[in-house]
């Protein structure tokens, strides 16, 4: 029994399987951070490089990233203080006005595979909640998502208001959703666009210095 059938069960989408093999190697003493790195997030970056050959779709992502948090939540209680796991924190939320979600939700749990902390806000989040959640929880990573272009400027006025409380250079800062592009993500000031789950992941760990 190895840390591989827990990987094999990440990419098969069965959280059932994901559950009772995370179980089976705590149970038998199996390394917490083994059973983390070799069998959930190396399947997550598994998952994220199937989805960018176009071998996954969106569906198959979400199904991965569930599988993946059962077994995660297994592990949470092993992973003391100092465990070395978090590679950073991300506060994320869809902006003021937009109640979509789907997409926010991806990036949520594959930021949380790849091995960030994530403080997830929910939707419809007003630009005070953000820059709160992100000064008392030490924050690295912003990340804004929108699926409508009428709710777009709110991502503008979330980092303005971090600017106007002298915070800006204390967070990078991510956006997404469909209607969003690297065009306006340099217009509003942000550090990055992620066009999608996985492209949202890598450019968090390129922004904090996580080495590929």
């Amino acid at each position: 029994m190895t840390t591989q059938e827990i990987f094999n069960a990440v990419l098969a989408f069965d959280e059932a399987t994901v559950t009772s093999k995370t179980q089976a190697q705590i149970d038998a003493g199996t390394d917490i951070q083994s059973i983390l790195n070799d069998g959930l997030i190396s399947a997550m970056d598994e998952v994220g490089e199937r989805f960018s050959a176009g071998e996954l779709f969106v569906p198959e992502m979400l199904m991965a990233a569930q599988a993946m948090k059962a077994g995660l939540e297994l592990l949470k209680p092993h992973l003391g203080e100092g465990a070395g796991r978090s590679k950073g924190t991300v506060v994320i939320g869809t902006v003021k006005g937009d109640l979509h979600d789907i997409g926010k939700n991806l990036v949520a749990m594959m930021m949380e595979g790849a091995g960030f902390d994530v403080i997830d806000l929910g939707v419809d989040v007003e630009s005070e909640a953000f820059v709160k959640t992100a000064a008392e929880k030490d924050a690295d990573v912003i990340a804004l998502s929108a699926l409508l272009t009428t709710t777009m400027p709110a991502m503008k006025e979330t980092i303005d208001l971090f600017s106007a409380a002298g915070l800006r250079e204390r967070f990078k800062f991510i956006v997404g959703g469909s209607p969003v592009s690297q065009r306006f993500a340099d217009e509003i000031g942000a550090d990055g666009y992620g066009e999608d789950a996985q492209a949202g992941v890598e450019l968090a760990k390129k922004l904090v210095g996580v080495q590929p």
